[in-house]
């Protein structure tokens, strides 16, 4: 079956083949680190790095970039008020990015570059791009001339005037256009800044990510993903400079977008304090959970956070995790080739999860139906195999029952106590002490239910 991918570029969905099958590469744009992320931030980072665990499946090496964003206005600011270097701020929040997706399953990237790592090439860039014509040098800034590149707005199909109306462009003096933006910018002391052919500054953010790209993956590339928010003027930029700097060639072939969270229907974004931060959120639900809802909607389509869709995914991976308990005594060779191929099928329409889901329910629906025939280990093997791939399914089935949501948590050897407690109660025919403790546990947020293996217990 051939991998088919939505390409942002060409406005369809296209057979992903590419340019060199031994070498594919892809390049996500990574967190600006100075907080942390919010949960929509995460959804790019775990939509995409399932679409590398797919292309690792076909093919035999993927380079897969995911930048970080060390240099940025924001993390001056953050800096300045802790009184602090900005590179305290970028290393804390760097390393909460990488520990918190981890949590939340993401594989790391193969390549992490850094903005600051990269002046050199994004110096070299500017020179480049001030040499064959397409940017220019005012004021201490280097600009990217945006009429020197007719198709600029092609990606996002916008028109110059609209763009420039969108994005409320700063119409300053020594721009040659109000639509040229920003290379390099001078640095006042007090800022960080690196020496220049234009003196002491910084990087713009969208040359960042050109630079980085090319210097690890090179001119041309296979996929670069992303947020849709990023589409313009991030990415519109990205490929402007990028073509012009590499004498007119493609750079990246395939462009993919998802897109953003919504919180009460409102955008999710730190500006407006409309946000949830992952950080806060993995310490009160189970890790799955939160990935089950992320990856539940179609990558490319809006996604609506709230207590309902949380509630539906535990009810879920509940169900899912039940039919695994039921299953502990049977051993099942989990391996990529027990994947049934509508699974694969799904994923590989356009990293089509909700028909994945439905495939998974199946699959869990056989397990559960399997139970006691020689068929439990095949029927469990391919339910596991399968929703390992897209994340799930990785915990015990006894400790998934016993962790909470909503920040619930509980003293699992006094749990375990009550229970022995009360089924000595009620092999003593003590049906009122046995009821009391039930009661009790249930005040706690723990249900038990008894069965022929004994008492199993879990948290509401």
């Amino acid at each position: 079956m051939n991998l088919r991918l939505y390409n942002t570029l060409t406005r369809n969905v296209q057979e992903f083949h590419p340019q060199d099958p031994e070498r594919v590469t892809m390049y996500v744009c990574g967190p600006t680190v100075y907080n942390y992320i919010h949960i929509g931030n995460a959804r790019p980072a775990v939509v995409f790095g399932l679409l590398a665990r797919l292309l690792r499946r076909r093919y035999p090496r993927v380079v897969f970039a995911r930048n970080i964003t060390d240099v940025d206005d924001k993390i001056n600011d953050a800096a300045a008020k802790a009184g602090v270097p900005i590179s305290t701020i970028t290393d804390r929040y760097a390393q909460a990015y990488r520990e918190d997706t981890g949590r939340l399953g993401v594989d790391p990237p193969d390549v992490e570059p850094h903005a600051t790592a990269h002046i050199a090439d994004i110096v070299a860039m500017c020179e480049r791009l001030i040499a064959n014509g397409h940017a220019y040098a005012a004021e201490g800034h280097v600009l990217f001339d945006v009429a020197s590149y007719p198709d600029y707005g092609h990606l996002s199909g916008r028109s110059v005037e609209d763009m420039i109306a969108g994005a409320r462009v700063e119409v300053a003096p020594y721009k040659k256009n109000p639509a040229d933006f920003v290379l390099w910018k001078p640095s006042t002391p007090e800022l960080p800044g690196w020496d220049s052919p234009w003196g002491r500054g910084r990087p713009g953010w969208h040359i960042e990510c050109s630079a980085m790209s090319e210097a690890h993956l090179g001119e041309t590339i296979d996929i670069h993903a992303g947020g849709v928010d990023l589409q313009f003027p991030h990415h519109e930029n990205e490929v402007a400079q990028s073509t012009c700097a590499h004498g007119g060639k493609v750079f990246a072939r395939f462009w993919l977008h998802n897109g953003l969270l919504t919180l009460d229907g409102r955008k999710m974004a730190k500006s407006t304090g409309n946000t949830l931060v992952l950080h806060e959120l993995l310490d009160q639900y189970p890790a799955e959970l939160l990935r089950f809802v992320l990856l539940k909607a179609h990558y490319r389509q809006p996604l609506d956070w709230s207590d309902g869709a949380l509630a539906q995914a535990r009810a879920t991976l509940d169900g899912w995790y039940g039919v695994l308990r039921d299953l502990a005594g049977v051993d099942a060779a989990v391996s990529d080739t027990a994947i049934p191929a509508d699974f694969e099928t799904a994923l590989h329409d356009d990293l089509n999860t909700p028909e994945a889901f439905a495939v998974l329910a199946q699959l869990a629906d056989a397990a559960r139906r399997a139970i006691g025939t020689p068929d439990a280990a095949a029927a469990k093997a391919a339910l596991v195999s399968s929703a390992n791939l897209l994340g799930f399914l990785a915990a015990d089935p006894d400790a998934w029952f016993q962790q909470g949501t909503g920040g619930s948590g509980v003293d699992s050897e006094r749990v375990e106590a009550l229970i022995a407690e009360r089924n000595a109660a009620r092999k003593a025919r003590d049906f009122a002490r046995g009821d009391a403790i039930r009661k009790e546990l249930a005040d706690m947020g723990v249900t038990i239910e008894d069965g022929a293996d004994g008492t199993r217990w879990r948290l509401s």
